[in-house]
């Protein structure tokens, strides 16, 4: 029997209440925020400060508008046009609107019934994306982030590449894939999981521009393969996430057709570049990988998290996981496109094709164009100011809207390293700008990630400015 409690956790009239207020709240944010008029990007406190300050907070009652002020003022604000920092976009409000009703309906998606809307419109949104790779048929899913995406795409290599029955049977010889040094981690930590070991991942050293050296490819291959490694697949980056730069991917599919290993593209922050017709070609030789993954709430602005896991053989979408679970599905050796936990790791997966959709219908597919042209050109614009000064440089020019830079002052500065990380920090502290930094090869680099479209020259240059600033500060102490 259903208690007073429970009837009032989901009453109706509350929900409308509370959601007019948190609309208005937000709708408040998004003006001060998207203007720069909100003085900070970020309110830093220490975790254990944080921590603190929450423990105390669960021990008080507070009204849920108080609630969700508080984490809002709080929180980091990614629509701040200072907010230059990680690879996660201003979501576009109506994609955090759809999330809403996502989360609302609830519907779990492992098997059609329980997701019919969101299961067609996922077939709809994956259709945009195989398009756009140029894959003539291809098939995929969205799944929950990166980091997901690649490791089901590696297993996708792994059942198309050995012998061995590995799923079913599992396997005891030593496998490996390829991968740039500058690869994200989380291909390295896919490799793990799946028991490659550190010997099973092959990294591929980079040149003078960040980019893999696909000269050194067979000599490579020709190594492992005499250590005993059995080498399944080769990962391409586009781009890498330290630099941005994009890796030559037709030399990597042609290596890969050579060797017949599996060609997996990682494209997660840069292959919504696929949707500008001015930096498209950035991804020549894509349509030639086996797989793709690209992060939807990277540069398409939708709201996190939403990955398209894409196949250029239709069949390579099915055959990863091969389980029976015939309580879920009546037949199981028919494809049935529509059961989602046939072909994702997730057997609960969310609605995240209403992310995606919902831009696409209220603004169309020039949106895209729209969003990644202006945050690429504004990367490469901020490359130029910052060439333009004399006590800044360039660890490398940019190809798209990442971009490394550090302090250097007259030149005769000791220790660029430790002034470029009290910089950082400070910046931190401050608030006014959100920026992060990398470890190159040179050194200790400050990067930006332009995510915000409304991020101007005079916003930049303010940056420099408060950067100069703070190195001026430091060296005089």
């Amino acid at each position: 029997m259903s208690t007073p409690l429970l009837h009032k956790a989901y009453n109706s009239q509350t929900f409308k209440k509370e959601g007019e207020q948190l609309v208005d709240l937000l709708t408040q944010h998004l003006e001060t925020t998207l203007a720069g008029t909100s003085e900070k990007v970020i309110d830093w406190q220490e975790p254990e400060d944080e921590y603190a300050f929450w423990k105390a907070y669960s021990n008080q009652s507070h009204q849920s508008a108080h609630f969700f002020s508080t984490v809002l003022q709080r929180s980091i604000h990614t629509h701040h046009p200072h907010y230059i920092g990680h690879q996660v976009s201003p979501t576009v409000p109506i994609s955090a609107l759809a999330t809403l009703l996502s989360a609302q309906l609830n519907n779990g998606m492992a098997i059609y019934e329980m997701g019919a809307a969101s299961t067609a419109l996922e077939r709809i949104v994956i259709e945009y994306f195989t398009q756009a790779v140029g894959y003539q048929s291809g098939d995929g899913f969205l799944t929950s982030g990166g980091t997901l995406g690649n490791l089901t795409a590696l297993l996708a290599a792994r059942r198309a590449y050995t012998q061995e029955d590995v799923w079913n049977q599992g396997h005891d010889k030593a496998l490996a894939v390829m991968v740039s040094e500058e690869a994200h981690y989380c291909v390295d930590r896919a490799a793990r999981i799946m028991g490659l070991g550190e010997k099973g991942i092959i990294k591929i050293p980079v040149d003078a521009q960040y980019q893999m050296k696909t000269e050194l490819l067979a000599s490579a291959f020709d190594r492992a393969t005499q250590s005993g490694l059995e080498v399944i697949a080769i990962v391409g980056s586009a781009p890498s996430t330290s630099t941005g730069m994009y890796d030559d991917l037709e030399a990597i599919s042609a290596f890969a057709k050579a060797k017949q290993l599996w060609f997996h593209v990682d494209a997660a922050h840069g292959g919504g570049a696929l949707f500008s017709k001015k930096y498209k070609p950035l991804l020549k030789g894509i349509a030639q990988a086996d797989s793709v993954i690209i992060d939807g709430h990277k540069m398409m602005a939708t709201a996190a998290i939403t990955t398209a896991v894409l196949f250029k053989n239709t069949a390579a979408s099915y055959a990863t996981f091969e389980q029976k679970a015939q309580y879920l599905w009546e037949k199981n050796d028919d494809p049935d496109w529509y059961n989602m936990a046939k072909r994702t790791f997730e057997c609960t997966k969310s609605m995240m094709s209403l992310r995606f959709f919902a831009i696409r219908n209220a603004f169309g597919m020039a949106f895209f164009d729209d969003y990644v042209t202006t945050l690429y050109d504004a990367g490469i614009a901020f490359s130029e100011l910052v060439e333009q000064q004399y006590d800044f440089e360039l660890a490398l020019s940019p190809a798209c809207n990442i971009v490394c830079f550090r302090y250097i002052g007259d030149g005769t500065i000791p220790d660029l390293n430790k002034l470029n990380q009290y910089i950082r920090t400070t910046l931190l502290e401050e608030g006014h700008f959100y920026i992060v930094a990398t470890q190159l090869k040179q050194g200790y680099y400050l990067r930006t990630t332009f995510m915000n479209p409304f991020t101007t020259v005079a916003h930049t240059t303010a940056l420099l400015e408060r950067i100069r600033a703070t190195a001026l500060s430091i060296l005089k102490q």
